[in-house]
């Protein structure tokens, strides 16, 4: 069997469970956090006597349900409790699954970028494996320090990391592959917190209600922290996650500097849904967020460039598309890996062609990502006769 026809089916199963998995995941989060910050009072006296701090009435799907939480923990607990973990663990190891064989196994293609850093593929791979793992470290080694203790201080230390990340990654891989590594960064960070910390936590509360004793209060305020950390972290992952559809971002010559503002746009936009939540919602943190986002947006405009000379002709442009693109973008692509064109973008005729004039002027000339990681070996000639037929209005 076709090994490319493999790989994708291996792409597409991979790839849809981990958005399933990850919507269980987000999902059940973001309503816990909407929960909690809109508990009231109990209406009955009756359960404020047993220790109930809050309730929440509501109405769905045709039927009222009232949610209660306790303050501490109920009198006796019921035999069955549901935890809330094997979504956010499946979303991890299908997000690594995913990891290895798009960016890890293709790396050559998605992961490393000779313009860039020139890198063996185990080199590459092994970068990506030590940003994965030292950002866990460096994260949690800090939030356990002296430094975590002070909330401000602690955010502008994980804002300050991020950015140096950021900032490393898109000097090392591609800007395609340096995206996803910056989101599964912070997405292992997510899931792990959930592991070591949050659920850990958790089962002390459990344990100790079990053994008759008061739970050491440190373990809820760790738990609380890091969920807290978890939902600021979780809008840009998402964008993260969609960003190899968006080379006039991850292909900008300050492609870092894009990053680490479409993320604070994405972290403050959730800030304002929690404040929300809670009844205290400043719109300035709103409008600071898509702000912020308008401004992403205008320093990701293309730049004038130098006179790349005058138009160029179909005949002229046709050679460099057949030799430097269509071992891909054609019916039966020719480059090893791919069973199918990427997207389904075909660039064999001359029809073909200048239909997709705007994207393949904008893929070659102005992010300049394709052919991903210079496969074909385009020359900067090449590139900008491509400029110059699109310039010449791509006849």
């Amino acid at each position: 069997m076709d090994t490319g026809f493999i790989i994708d089916w291996l792409n597409l199963t991979l790839r849809w469970a981990h958005m399933i998995v990850g919507i269980a995941w987000i999902g059940a989060s973001f309503y816990f956090i909407w929960l909690d910050n809109h508990l009231h009072k109990p209406l009955d006296p009756a359960d404020a006597a047993k220790g109930i701090g809050g309730e929440l009435w509501a109405v769905h799907g045709g039927g009222f349900y009232t949610a209660k939480k306790f303050t501490v923990a109920p009198e006796k607990l019921p035999p069955e409790l549901h935890w809330f973990m094997w979504e956010a663990y499946t979303t991890l190891i299908t997000g690594f699954l995913l990891l290895c064989l798009v960016y890890y196994h293709g790396a050559e293609v998605a992961l490393i970028d000779p313009s860039v850093m020139a890198l063996e593929k185990g080199e590459a791979i092994a970068i990506g494996l030590a940003f994965l793992a030292g950002g866990w470290l460096f994260y949690d080694r800090l939030c356990r320090s002296a430094l975590g203790q002070d909330e401000a201080v602690l955010g502008g230390l994980l804002f300050l990391y991020c950015a140096v990340s950021a900032w490393a990654l898109c000097h090392i891989f591609s800007g395609r592959g340096a995206y996803l590594h910056f989101g599964a960064m912070l997405g292992v960070i997510m899931v792990l917190n959930v592991y070591y910390v949050i659920i850990p936590g958790q089962r002390e509360l459990v344990k100790a209600k079990q053994d008759g004793r008061v739970p050491d209060p440190k373990h809820g305020l760790m738990g609380r922290q890091r969920s807290v950390h978890n939902t600021y972290f979780t809008l840009p992952v998402l964008f993260t996650m969609i960003s190899n559809h968006y080379a006039g971002l991850y292909g900008h010559a300050w492609n870092w500097v894009l990053l680490i503002m479409i993320s604070i746009a994405g972290a403050l936009v959730r800030v304002w849904f929690v404040q929300r939540h809670k009844g205290n919602a400043n719109p300035l943190v709103l409008a600071s967020g898509l702000v912020m986002l308008v401004l992403t947006a205008f320093a990701a405009v293309p730049r004038p460039t130098v006179d790349i000379g005058p138009p160029a002709s179909l005949a002229e442009v046709q050679p460099v598309i057949q030799a430097r693109c269509v071992s891909c973008h054609a019916a039966k692509p020719t480059q090893e890996g791919f069973s199918a064109p990427p997207k389904g973008v075909l660039l064999e005729t001359a029809d073909q062609l200048k239909a997709r004039a705007t994207m393949v002027n904008q893929q070659a000339w102005v992010s300049r990502v394709m052919p991903p990681g210079n496969l074909t070996n385009i020359t900067e000639d090449e590139r900008r006769t491509i400029a110059r037929w699109f310039k010449g209005g791509a006849q």
